[in-house]
């Protein structure tokens, strides 16, 4: 599986960007804008042609999918420490059928002992990321870890052969696609390179 998590910062084009996206199959899109509050993730939202908001994951606001017909919903690492610590209150009021609950993590063992069913887990930085200077990629080795793990950090057409052989089941991309001249190009030379390492 392919992921693609939105930028931070809204870029030009973004949403013109994003429906050529869904056109060339991106079926993960990781809605995570931090400086958006509610009304402005719902105008983004409202952007978007209904028909591809079921692949659409978000990262705040966890709400909105009682608003709209969304994939599902995922934890930063802090959100998960704060929110699940309330068992199950956290939930109540949520609609959750059918919904994909997800979470970021850092360390492979907090990964490992989290005793939480997400449907898939973020670890970073696998490998240098291109999107944040100065964070360092860590090479993970999940082989080992009977969970379903997307790598991500520095994740581009070089480093995906490598990503699945160190154990992931998928790739979480963001500057591999939205800090290049041609986002859509790029997102679908990765695709094409991942299902033939995925085969």
């Amino acid at each position: 599986m392919i992921i693609l998590i939105a930028p931070e910062k809204d870029i030009p084009n973004e949403i013109e960007i994003l429906q050529q996206l869904f056109e060339e199959g991106l079926e993960y899109y990781h809605f995570r804008k931090p400086d958006k509050n509610y009304e402005e993730h719902v105008a983004y939202l409202n952007q978007i042609d209904e028909k591809y908001h079921d692949r659409i994951v978000t990262h705040y606001f966890h709400e909105l999918i009682n608003e709209f017909n969304l994939k599902g919903i995922h934890f930063q690492e802090q959100k998960r420490i704060d929110a699940l610590d309330n068992g199950n209150e956290y939930f109540i009021g949520l609609d959750m059928i059918g919904k994909t609950m997800s979470s970021s993590f850092h360390e492979p063992s907090a990964l490992e002992n989290c005793d939480i069913e997400f449907d898939y887990h973020l670890l970073s930085p696998v490998f240098s990321s291109i999107s944040k200077k100065g964070y360092e990629g860590r090479g993970f080795d999940v082989n080992n870890i009977d969970k379903t793990i997307i790598g991500m950090g520095g994740i581009n057409t070089d480093t995906i052969e490598k990503t699945l052989a160190l154990g992931f089941q998928g790739i979480g991309v963001l500057g591999g696609v939205w800090n290049v001249e041609k986002p859509v190009e790029s997102f679908k030379n990765i695709k094409r390179h991942y299902e033939i390492h995925n085969s």
